[in-house]
Parts: C-alpha cells; sequence; structure tokens
C-alpha cells in the first residue's frame, strides 16, 4: 500500500490554491526548489502528473483536479486527529484594510479554515490607519493595510505587493455637465481618500461628495449603483465598474502598497497567515 507524504500533499494543495510555486514556498517558509522537489516526488510516487507547468502559468492537470478533493479530506482528517489530542485551540487576531479585502474574502476564509482548521481567526477590519494603531497598542496579533506611495515605510513593514489606484465607476457614468466631480468616499482618516482629494485639487478639478461611507462594502455598492466615481483598488470593488480616469481625463493615482505588521511567532499560525497574505496578492 502507498503511504502518501502528508508535507507534499500539503504542498501540492497550497500550489493548487495559490497557482503558484513561488507563494506556495512563502507560505510554507520555504524554497521554490524544495516545494517542487516534494511535488515531483508525490507524483513519482502516485504515478501521475498532478500539475501542467508553463513558464507562466501553473495549473492543475486533469489528474490533479481528481486528487485535490480526496488531498483536502486527507489532511482534514490529519488536523482532526491531532485535533481530538489538542486541548486549547489557537487563536490568530487579524486587522485586515477594508482597502486590502476583496469580493473574494469568503472563498479566502473558507481556503485558510481548510488549511488549518484548529485556529480561530478574530478578524478585525476597518481603515489601515486605526489598525496600525489597535496594532501598535497590542490588540491586533497582526495587520494587513494599505499605505500609499508617499508614505515612509516603518521599520517593522514586510510589503506584500504593490497595485494601481483608479477612478471606478459604472462603464457608461459620466458627471453632470457643469457640476463638480461626484465623488463617493470613505469617511477620514483614510489614506485613499486623501491621496485622490490631493490629486485632484493639484490638477485643479473641482469635486463635491455626494456619498461618503463607512466601509469599502458601502462605497463600492454606491458607485455600482450610478451615485459617483470612487478612488479604489480595482480587486476590491465590486465587479463589473471600470476605471474612466482616462475617459473623463482624472489625474492618475499612485500605486498603493500592501503590507504585513505581525508579531506571531507559532509556526502553524504563521503559515496560515502567510497562505492569507498571498491569497490576497493572487486575487
Amino acid at each position: 500500500m502507498k503511504v502518501l507524504d502528508l508535507d507534499a500533499v500539503r504542498a501540492f494543495v497550497l500550489v493548487a490554491d495559490l497557482s503558484s510555486f513561488t507563494r506556495a514556498a512563502d507560505a510554507l517558509d520555504t524554497t521554490q526548489s524544495a516545494v517542487s522537489l516534494k511535488l515531483k516526488r508525490l507524483e513519482a510516487h502516485l504515478g501521475k502528473q498532478l500539475l501542467e507547468r508553463t513558464p507562466r502559468v501553473v495549473r492543475l492537470s486533469a489528474d490533479g483536479d481528481a486528487f485535490l478533493g480526496a488531498a483536502r479530506d486527507l489532511l482534514h482528517a490529519h488536523e482532526r486527529a491531532l485535533g481530538a489530542l489538542s486541548v486549547e485551540r489557537r487563536r490568530l487576531v487579524l486587522g485586515l484594510s477594508e482597502h486590502v479585502a476583496g469580493p473574494d474574502l469568503p472563498q479566502l476564509l473558507h481556503r485558510l479554515n481548510a488549511h488549518d482548521p484548529g485556529l480561530v481567526i478574530e478578524l478585525h477590519m476597518g481603515t489601515s490607519t486605526a489598525l496600525l494603531a489597535q496594532f501598535d497598542e497590542r490588540r491586533l496579533d497582526a495587520a494587513i493595510v494599505r499605505y500609499g506611495a508617499d508614505e515612509p515605510p516603518r521599520d517593522d513593514t514586510e510589503p506584500l505587493f504593490s497595485e494601481p489606484l483608479g477612478w471606478l465607476a459604472t462603464p457608461e457614468w459620466l458627471p453632470r455637465v457643469g457640476e463638480p466631480l461626484p465623488l463617493a468616499l470613505l469617511s477620514a482618516p483614510c489614506n485613499v481618500r486623501e491621496v485622490a482629494l490631493r490629486a485632484l485639487n493639484d490638477a485643479g478639478i473641482g469635486w463635491q461628495e455626494v456619498f461618503v461611507g463607512g466601509g469599502v462594502a458601502a462605497v463600492g455598492a454606491a458607485i455600482a449603483a450610478g451615485l459617483a466615481v470612487s478612488p479604489l483598488a480595482r480587486r476590491v470593488a465590486p465587479r463589473g465598474l471600470v476605471d474612466v480616469g482616462p475617459r473623463l481625463g482624472l489625474p492618475p493615482l499612485p500605486q498603493s502598497r500592501v503590507t504585513l505588521h505581525s508579531r506571531v511567532r507559532e509556526p502553524r499560525s504563521m503559515e496560515t497567515l502567510r497562505l492569507l497574505a498571498n491569497g490576497l496578492a493572487s486575487q
């Protein structure tokens, strides 16, 4: 009877989830070559090719797709067996900026729970400014936040990825002629808000708030309803919205950096936190 290497199976599931050897290696705190070797040995052990590799894309083969569900079940059974002997569940108190969490957050949380069912995740969402303050007060174990391009990095900052901001609205949206540009914004303090308003003021473009939201979901609903335009990363906005900035002659917005701040030291929790960070980057 063939006995499967659980570490190799876990590496396979991570590569499948993240579509990347590099991100899987980062989540496992190892090297890309080590993950590749684990996968090659697993494929040799099974006598099946599980992944199709090209220079730019990693995707499941037909056999890999068939194996993925069983691989998850195996890892779940292993976690349940360990959990039966565990007295305490681990806890991760995490802050996640609303300007980073996207519409795929439910699927990502499902993936985290499947990967580490023994971890209780206490998730706090809000503005980056507020979450960093909570992290500094040691009310959060980790925080994933968004920085503006002109903000100096902190000593405890770990860069995750960068992405552009855009002036998002419905595809056919137009402002009313002769009126200031209508904006849907998050309430202050918000770095994205400040960057956008500064760009409009520097370009001499008049603006007015027509909607102020207490969260990105509220702002997204307003622009999807056609009320206004909003400065957002496309990834966090409702699907179907487009960047109307070039069409309307609005000033370009700078790249925005997403960063991690963490004092997590427990290895399994660190691995799960890394999976979350890489999952956000791959959305």
